[in-house]
């Protein structure tokens, strides 16, 4: 029997290393490496596509079906809220401060340490990958998506993002539009009847009073937000047009394009998706992940943010240590006890999981 302690120490360690690694979106090569070589010490050969790093078990059978533990390690750029370095590990009484020490740091870590733990393990119903991934912060094109196509077909996928470990059996999905509001532009001082802002101010009203009657059980209602408004150079003119971002998150009883064409009806704007694929997720409540989760006491939610999880097609769930809302926060952090909790409750899923999987 594996020593669990042992895992769950290395987590930690992978993680501090990890933090001190600069790895935004698009520029991850080096944590890709440093990853690599911690699977090369313990004796693991890997693949890498880009900067996704990629393991399978050592009695890895294709006659078997397989899970996918995912998460990503790349990150956001510091905000101007921080009072630390960032980029230094700095442990705390309980907490490890870092960025992407929480998002999604800590998950990645648990899910290596998990990964390494299971890989010689002889005997289990199924094949365990895992996959290190990149561009999950700016949903870039060579992320999950493009790897999952080179991957065996996968039966269940395991996301790790924090959520406390209580698991996300749904999660809303996400459209970004650009609304262009058009106008007549002139001096300040003239009489105007098509001020593209006091028209705009129309619109987000009617935004704001929007409602969609198709409410969902895990995940409520679909929400839209208003999050940048852009116009005018200078004081005494008039700009001929407005553009605003509209944030929309969809929930499982919509599609994408369903909340698409409805504002194109309903706005007097032009309406442009910036992307129609990152629809809502869930997976069966009768899925035997989740009855092995319900087994172990596992809380099940629905989450209002996305993850990778919208970018693939197999079943899913999202679980992980941490907590979403200190993602992208100034002076971020993970506790080390829920790092080391994490270990322990992805090992006892995957056990139970394995147990009554047929």
């Amino acid at each position: 029997m594996h020593c669990v302690e042992k895992y769950q120490n290395n987590a930690v360690t992978l993680l501090k290393q990890l933090i001190s690694i600069k790895s935004f979106s698009f520029q991850e090569d080096e944590t890709a490496d440093t990853i690599q070589e911690w699977l090369k010490k313990n004796n693991i050969k890997t693949e890498r596509q880009v900067n996704n790093v990629i393991a399978y078990n050592k009695f890895f059978d294709p006659k078997k079906p397989s899970i996918l533990l995912n998460s990503h390690h790349d990150t956001v750029e510091p905000n101007s809220g921080y009072t630390i370095d960032p980029y230094s590990p700095t442990i705390e009484d309980d907490k490890l401060y870092g960025l992407g020490s929480n998002d999604a740091g800590g998950a990645l870590c648990s899910l290596i340490s998990t990964f390494l733990y299971f890989y010689d393990k002889d005997g289990l119903n199924f094949n365990i990958i895992l996959l290190a991934s990149a561009e999950e912060e700016r949903s870039g094109d060579h992320g999950i998506k493009s790897v999952m196509p080179n991957l065996p077909e996968i039966e269940l996928a395991i996301i790790g993002e924090p959520t406390l470990m209580d698991i996300a059996i749904a999660e809303k999905g996400l459209i970004v539009f650009d609304l262009l509001i058009k106008g007549t532009s002139s001096h300040a001082a003239h009489k105007n009847l098509n001020n593209p802002i006091i028209k705009s101010t129309t619109i987000i009203e009617k935004i704001s009073n929007m409602s969609f009657p198709k409410s969902s059980k895990t995940l409520g209602d679909v929400k839209l937000t208003v999050t940048q408004i852009n116009a005018g150079v200078q004081h005494n003119v008039v700009p001929s047009e407005v553009k605003i971002v509209l944030d929309a998150r969809v929930n499982d009883n919509y599609t994408n394009k369903e909340i698409y064409d409805c504002l194109k009806n309903e706005l007097d704007c032009e309406v442009h998706p910036r992307n129609l694929d990152l629809n809502s997720s869930s997976i069966n409540e009768s899925h035997k992940i989740i009855e092995a989760a319900n087994n172990l006491k596992f809380k099940k939610y629905g989450s209002p943010t996305l993850s990778d999880q919208a970018k693939i097609k197999c079943n899913s769930i999202k679980l992980g240590p941490g907590d979403s809302l200190r993602s992208h926060t100034a002076n971020e952090f993970i506790n080390i006890s829920e790092i080391k909790n994490g270990v322990k409750r992805y090992i006892e899923l995957i056990n139970e999981y394995n147990k009554i999987f047929y």
